[in-house]
């Protein structure tokens, strides 16, 4: 990581420096503390560096431009110069942090003890050339007066005594952090840790008595209460013995705050997420975008793939990795997780056409050109062949082109790997039964064929990348239960608003790639050839907006809304096995029409304005079905209600009622009349019945 680092700012040093401009890396901060760090990058010449505090317009809301008039702050501005265009800037606060006590100015009144924003301006023969914003957010710190002690708090001989009164209270002379009862702590400390002080015992606050425990009785006790009460002494207290017998312990010293020696990591197989090993122990790297940059030398991990493109600005040919390879770069041998290696199998591909990968570039004969390069990098496509816990093979597809271009241009190159296996794998699923948050949503296309069958595919929406236009948009998956909102733009003219059935039909045909499905999924794990797995979903258009004016059009598909209803189908362990019950698609229709604010915008057919074309889903649970409905009589009368009364006679009869589900109703039913009969000539014949028969004949 450290050479990635480098060579980052080393590309960025000779970019700014052969450009012969200046410009602050990064070009605004948040700082939270005192000290802040930036770099100036470009021609160093004569630059002089001022520092001012400004304020935003309550009108426009726009910071003020640069200036380089001096003026008084609370900051040091520093420089340090680390290289030939490269310029480290330090602002150091020359301000104490502590809370202010008596008769104290150089402090902090409030615990928010900076909030302002500053403007770093570089200039240039007094000429502001770039500036750097900073926003200042610091909180006092916890200083205390008192000086460091090694020593910690003596606590008196527990033999007697549960807990001492302040258990938290660790250190002598100092106010410990979060310990609200340490007498040591000012008012101005205890406002910093107030809400987030330590609870129970460790923090000096005792339990309760229990209501059981007999010296609780109140005068609304009970008149029991003494008979049933718990008699426990002070020495069964479970705290007794917690800072037995203290001492004054003196402090060893050690470092800290030393930074652990980590050994390199160290496995036999490959696993998900483990990084991938060239044969010399080296970590196997491709460039990726991590953190919003590219790195060219970003690890590789075992079964995640991934795509991304890196915009590259070229003033020159370029002549360093990737964009200029030679074969040693790319044929590595690379350890394939089992002891052995493999190597990677390289195939070129020349590509003719640079629509894709250029920006803002001239494409006329090589003589007229200032730049003709030759195998410049366009993509690195890698496909890794695993079969169980190891790498078989891994094929390149290296695409290269000759770029042509005068001044600068934007080169756009691709990198992606993708893990592929050899042993059958069966399609992926969204869940098992039921679709898992986040997941996507399993749509299909009907195939035309006697019996019922679908082909995957998903339900998308816009995901807008680079300029945010629509012709360069991409499209990404609903996930389910997740609500989202995207969109892009497109550009139409005043003479494609003379046209309005043709830019109709345009806009239509964008919204219309976003769902070519036919059905979605119920579950996560559906089968292809069960049409019960699958519900079809369901297109809705508004009504036609009538009128179209001059310049304007009525009945534009500019928004496509998907509104997906889904319900709890069951538990199991525990889990929510969710499925969806409806979907529905409705394009809305709006009216596009050509801001003329400008006297002279509406007179030249071909200006153009940006349009929205927008995407949408959103997902709503279908409650539970609870059974059936209560009648009036559960609803007024709670008497014989289960739910809400300890005594519940209708359960006296259980196993006869229709809630009874562990048999059929009819067998429970005759069990219950068997279990009665038995009862009646018991009762007849049994003892009772035979003395009452005995008077009975003795008296006749």
């Amino acid at each position: 990581m450290a050479k990635v680092a480098v060579s980052f700012l080393l590309f960025h040093m000779l970019y700014w420096a052969s450009s012969n401009t200046l410009v602050f890396q990064p070009s605004s901060i948040i700082a939270t503390g005192p000290r802040i760090t930036a770099l100036l990058l470009g021609n160093l010449k004569d630059v002089s560096l001022n520092v001012r505090t400004v304020f935003t317009s309550n009108l426009t809301g726009s910071i003020e431009p640069p200036s380089c008039e001096p003026e008084e702050t609370q900051w040091i501005v520093t420089k340090q110069l680390v290289g030939t265009n490269a310029l480290q800037v330090n602002l150091q606060l020359n301000k104490s942090l502590h809370f202010c006590g008596e008769n104290e100015t150089d402090c902090c009144p409030e615990p928010l003890c900076v909030l302002e924003s500053l403007q770093v301006s570089a200039c240039v023969e007094n000429t502001p050339k770039t500036s750097l914003l900073i926003q200042a957010k610091i909180h006092a710190h916890l200083i205390t007066t008192f000086p460091g002690s090694d020593n910690q708090t003596v606590i008196p001989n527990q033999v007697y005594e549960p807990l001492g009164s302040c258990p938290c209270d660790l250190t002598a002379g100092i106010c410990d952090i979060r310990c609200c009862c340490d007498k040591d702590c000012s008012s101005e400390e205890l406002k910093l840790f107030k809400s987030h002080c330590f609870l129970g015992p460790f923090g000096g606050q005792l339990p309760p008595v229990p209501d059981y425990h007999c010296s609780a009785q109140r005068e609304d006790s009970p008149d029991w209460f003494p008979f049933l009460c718990v008699i426990s002494p002070p020495e069964n207290n479970p705290y007794l013995g917690h800072f037995y017998h203290g001492d004054t312990i003196a402090a060893k010293p050690h470092p800290s705050f030393q930074k652990p020696v980590l050994s390199a990591p160290v496995f036999n197989i490959y696993k998900q997420g483990n990084p991938i090993f060239t044969s010399d122990d080296q970590l196997f790297t491709i460039p990726q975008m991590v953190n919003g940059h590219c790195l060219n030398n970003a690890p590789v991990a075992f079964l995640e793939n991934f795509s991304f493109q890196c915009v590259t600005v070229l003033s020159s040919c370029p002549n360093d990795f990737p964009l200029q390879t030679l074969p040693s770069d790319l044929s590595i041998h690379v350890n394939n997780g089992v002891g052995g290696d493999v190597t990677v199998v390289v195939t070129n591909e020349v590509v003719k056409d640079l629509n894709h990968f250029l920006t803002n570039a001239a494409f006329e004969s090589d003589s007229d050109m200032e730049h003709v390069c030759d195998n410049v990098t366009l993509a690195l496509d890698y496909t890794f062949i695993w079969k169980g816990n190891n790498i078989t093979n891994i094929n390149l597809r290296h695409s290269v082109g000759k770029l042509t271009f005068k001044g600068s241009v934007e080169l756009t190159t691709r990198y992606s790997a993708v893990f592929v296996t050899r042993e059958p794998v069966g399609e992926s699923n969204s869940g098992n039964p039921g679709y898992q948050l986040g997941r996507p949503v399993i749509a299909g296309i009907e195939n035309t064929q006697h019996n019922f069958s679908v082909q995957r595919t998903s339900i998308n929406l816009w995901k807008p990348v680079r300029n945010g236009l629509c012709l360069t948009a991409e499209k990404q998956p609903v996930m389910f239960a997740e609500n989202s909102t995207s969109g892009c733009q497109l550009f139409v003219s005043l003479q494609n608003l003379t046209q309005c059935d043709l830019l109709r039909e345009t806009v239509g045909s964008l919204q219309a790639t976003l769902v070519t499905a036919t059905y979605v999924a119920k579950s996560g794990n559906p089968n292809s050839e069960i049409e019960e797995d699958w519900v079809k979903i369901q297109f809705e258009n508004s009504p036609n907006a009538l009128g179209d004016d001059e310049g304007s059009c009525s009945g534009i598909p500019s928004h496509t809304h998907i509104h997906i209803w889904s319900f709890v189908a069951e538990m199991t362990e525990g889990n929510a096995q969710r499925k969806i019950q409806a979907i529905q698609v409705r394009s809305t229709l709006s009216t596009w029409t050509f801001d003329c604010a400008g006297c002279d915008v509406c007179e030249d057919p071909t200006e153009a304005q940006l349009f929205h074309i927008t995407s949408s889903v959103t997902f709503s649970d279908i409650p539970i079905h609870t059974g059936p409905p209560k009648t009036r009589f559960q609803i007024n009368f709670t008497e014989y209600d289960c739910d809400k009364n300890d005594v519940c006679w209708p359960q006296l009869a259980f196993p006869l009622t229709k809630y009874y589900t562990g048999e059929p109703h009819s067998q429970s039913l005759a069990k219950g009349l068997i279990l009665v009969f038995f009862f009646i000539a018991a009762s007849v014949l049994g003892t009772p019945w035979r003395q009452i028969r005995q008077a009975w004949n003795s008296s006749l």
